[in-house]
C-alpha cells in the first residue's frame, strides 16, 4: 500500500479523508515541517497517525494529556499497530523497557510527555532510534503568547539539532501570533501553515445574561433532546449541579479529575453508551472523547479564554447535526474573572516562597532534590503552612511555566507490589485462603522485578486471571500485606512535581520576571476577550471567535442569538421583502447571499434566517433553484 487512503481504509475502515487532512498528510509525506490547525473534532490525529505508518521508522508523539496519551496508543493497538507511551507515574524500569522496545522493536508511534524529552535515559537511546517524524500535539503549548504555555515544550527545539526528521505540529486553538510563534520555536525550515475553515454551521452560539442560572440550564435540558455537557469552575459545582438536575428528573452524573480512574471511567462509559444523558463537569472532561451525537454543550460559568471556550463548545455537533451552545452569565462572573486574574499572578515573593516550603515539606536539603518525583496533595500542603489554596496552586503552576519544576496533575497511580521475602520463603507460609497464592503465582508470572522493587500491576488483568473483582483483589493484597509477605501500595489520584534540579537556596531563584509581565498581559487580554464576547450584542457570536482567531472574512452564522435577534428586526425583513419584489419575485439564494452578505452598509446578519420566516408566513415566495 502507498497511498495515504489506503492506509486509511485499512487501519481506520474510511474510504476518504476529511477536509484538511489529505492536504496536512500530503506536506507531510513530502518531508516539509507543517503546522496544522484544525477546530476540535477535526480528526487531528489521523494527520500524522497515517503517513508515520507510511515512513520507515518510528514517529515521536509530544502530548502533554496523558490520558489522550494512553487513549491513542490503546486505539492503535487494537487496530493492529505497534505504538508505546512514556509519562509520568511509571517506574525507572518500565521506563527504560519502554525506551529500548522503541529503539530495537518493530515499534512505529513512542508517544512521550514533554519533560521526558530532556531526561538522560531518552537522550541515551535516541541515537538508536530511526526517527519519521516529530509529532507535536497541543502545539500551543510551545508559545509563550498561547493561553496553556509550558516551558518543557521548548525542548523540542533542542531535539531537531541531533533528530533529522521533519515536524507535524498540530493544534485546535492558535492565533495568527501564536502560530507563527510555533514555528518559529520549532525551528521550521520554512513557513508552512495550513489553517481549515474554524465555522461550524451546525453549532448555534447562545449567550444569556442571568440571575437564574439553574433556571436557563434546566429550560436547555428540557427543550433540547438528546445528550449534553455542562462544564462548571468547581468540583464541588459539579456535584451540585448534577444533584440539581437529578431532582429534576434530568439523567445527569457528574466527573472531576479528582475521581479514581476507575470511577471516571464508568461515568464516562455510562455518558458516551447513553445510559447518563448530561455529563455536569469542570474542563477534565471532554478531551479525546469523541462522541458525535452531543446536541449542547453548557458553560454555567465564564470560561478563562475564548481559547479554551472555542475548545470547549467545539465538543458538541460532530455528527453534523444541529446543537447548540450556551453560556450563561452575569455580573458576578466579571468580577471574578477579574479576582482570578489576581489570584493567578501572586507576588514574585510569594512565589518564591512556597518553591522554599515545598522543598522543607519533603524534608529535601540545598542542592539535593534533582529527579525526584513528588507525590503531592496540595491541601495537605496548604494546612500544614497555614496557606491560602488559590495563592499556593497558582505560585506552583508558575514555578512550573518557568521550567523550575514539572507539575503533572491528577496523575493516576498504579498499585504497586513487591515481594517482601524471597521465592523459597513462600513454601514455609500457612495462608488463610488458597486465593491468596492463586494471586500471588500471577504476580510473580507476570511482573518481573517484583522481588526486588514495587512493580506496578494491572488490578483488572490480575483480578480476571484469579476470578476475582478488582475490590475483592485489592482486599486479598492488603490481607497478604499483614501477613509481611508483601509490600502493597494502593492505586491513588495524585499531583506530582517532580524535579528538574536540585534545590536552590534563597536569592538563586530566577523568577524571570519578563515572562511573569507577559503572561499576565496575556492573561488579562484573554480575559477581556471574554468579557467582549459575553457583552457583544452587535456582532455574530460565531463571527467574533473566527475573527479572534485570525479568520476576518467570514459571515454571519444566522443562529446564534445575536442573528437570531437581527433576523426579528422589521427593517431587515423590509429590506429583503423590498429586494425580491423588485427582482420579481424569482430569485436565488445566491442572488441574496450577493446582495445582503457582503460587509458593509448592505450587510444583513441573520439573512437566512429572516428570509425562512418571511417564506413560513407566506410574505415571499420560496426561491428558485
Amino acid at each position: 500500500m502507498n497511498r495515504p487512503v489506503e492506509i486509511l481504509e485499512k487501519y481506520w475502515g474510511y474510504k476518504s479523508f476529511r477536509p484538511m487532512q489529505e492536504s496536512i498528510i500530503s506536506e507531510a509525506l513530502s518531508g516539509r515541517d507543517v503546522l496544522a490547525i484544525l477546530p476540535t473534532g477535526g480528526g487531528k490525529s489521523v494527520c500524522f497517525q497515517v503517513p508515520g505508518m507510511m515512513r520507515e521508522g518510528i514517529s515521536l508523539v509530544v502530548t502533554p494529556l496523558i490520558a489522550l496519551m494512553k487513549d491513542q496508543v490503546k486505539n492503535l493497538q487494537e487496530r493492529g499497530i505497534k505504538a508505546l507511551a512514556i509519562h509520568a507515574g511509571m517506574t525507572r524500569h518500565e521506563v527504560e523497557l519502554t525506551l529500548n522496545n522503541a529503539a530495537y522493536g518493530d515499534f512505529k508511534f513512542l508517544y512521550l510527555s514533554p519533560e521526558r524529552l530532556s531526561t538522560r535515559a531518552f537522550r541515551s537511546y535516541l541515537p538508536e532510534m530511526k526517527v519519521a517524524y516529530i509529532v507535536v500535539d497541543e502545539a500551543h503549548c510551545i508559545s509563550q503568547w498561547g493561553y496553556d504555555f509550558r516551558p518543557d515544550y521548548l525542548e523540542i527545539g533542542a531535539l531537531r539539532e541531533v533528530v533529522d526528521a521533519p515536524v507535524i505540529a498540530l493544534t485546535a486553538t492558535a492565533t495568527p501570533a501564536v502560530a507563527e510563534d510555533i514555528m518559529e520555536r520549532l525551528r521550521f525550515g520554512e513557513k508552512n501553515l495550513l489553517r481549515s475553515g474554524f465555522e461550524r454551521p451546525n453549532l448555534s452560539y447562545i449567550v444569556r445574561k442571568t440571575e437564574d442560572k439553574k433556571g436557563q440550564l434546566l429550560s436547555l435540558c428540557r427543550g433540547v433532546p438528546g445528550t449534553g455537557i455542562v462544564y462548571v469552575r468547581s468540583r464541588s459545582l459539579t456535584q451540585e449541579i448534577a444533584s440539581f438536575l437529578r431532582a429534576e428528573g434530568i439523567s445527569a452524573d457528574f466527573y472531576h479529575a479528582g475521581l479514581g480512574a476507575e470511577t471516571r471511567s464508568r461515568k464516562q462509559d455510562d455518558w458516551k453508551e447513553g445510559r447518563t444523558r448530561v455529563m455536569v463537569s469542570t474542563n477534565a472532561f471532554g478531551m479525546g472523547i469523541d462522541k458525535p451525537d452531543v446536541r449542547f454543550v453548557a458553560h454555567y460559568d465564564i470560561p478563562d479564554s475564548p481559547e479554551a471556550y472555542f475548545q470547549e463548545a467545539g465538543r458538541g455537533g460532530r455528527d453534523g447535526k444541529r446543537s447548540y451552545a450556551l453560556l450563561l452569565w452575569n455580573a458576578i462572573d466579571l468580577r471574578r474573572l477579574d479576582q482570578l486574574e489576581n489570584v493567578s499572578f501572586p507576588s514574585p515573593e510569594y512565589i518564591e516562597d512556597i518553591y522554599q516550603k515545598v522543598h522543607i515539606y519533603f524534608g529535601i536539603p540545598y542542592e539535593a532534590g534533582e529527579g525526584r518525583e513528588l507525590r503531592f496533595k496540595l491541601g495537605e500542603f496548604c494546612k500544614h503552612f497555614s496557606l491560602q489554596h488559590s495563592q499556593a496552586y497558582y505560585a506552583i503552576r508558575y514555578l512550573d511555566r518557568i521550567g523550575q519544576w514539572t507539575l503533572t496533575e491528577d496523575l493516576d497511580i498504579k498499585t504497586r507490589i513487591a515481594f517482601s521475602v524471597d521465592r523459597r520463603a513462600l513454601y514455609d507460609v500457612e495462608f488463610p485462603e488458597r486465593k491468596m497464592i492463586e494471586v500471588l503465582e500471577v504476580l510473580m508470572r507476570c511482573y518481573e522485578g517484583i522481588f526486588s522493587y514495587p512493580v506496578p500491576i494491572d488490578e483488572d488483568y490480575v483480578s480476571s486471571r484469579c476470578g476475582l473483582t478488582v475490590p475483592g483483589l485489592r482486599s486479598l493484597l492488603y490481607q497478604i500485606s499483614l501477613l509481611h509477605i508483601i509490600r502493597y501500595i494502593p492505586a491513588e489520584c495524585s499531583d506530582v512535581i517532580f524535579l528538574r534540579h536540585g534545590r536552590l537556596a534563597p536569592g538563586n531563584i530566577r523568577l524571570e520576571e519578563k515572562t511573569y509581565g507577559l503572561l499576565r498581559a496575556n492573561y488579562h487580554s484573554r480575559s477581556s476577550a471574554m468579557k467582549d464576547y459575553v457583552s457583544e450584542d452587535d456582532e455574530c457570536r460565531q463571527k467574533f471567535l473566527l475573527r479572534y482567531f485570525g479568520q476576518e472574512d467570514s459571515a454571519p452564522c444566522g443562529t446564534c442569538d445575536v442573528c437570531r435577534a437581527a433576523a426579528k428586526s422589521p427593517a431587515a425583513a423590509e429590506l429583503i421583502k423590498d429586494f425580491i419584489q423588485r427582482k420579481g419575485g424569482v430569485y436565488t439564494l445566491d442572488d441574496l447571499r450577493d446582495a445582503f452578505s457582503v460587509p458593509g452598509p448592505s450587510e444583513v446578519a441573520g439573512w437566512p434566517e429572516i428570509l425562512r420566516t418571511l417564506i413560513d408566513d407566506g410574505d415571499v415566495p420560496a426561491p428558485a433553484l
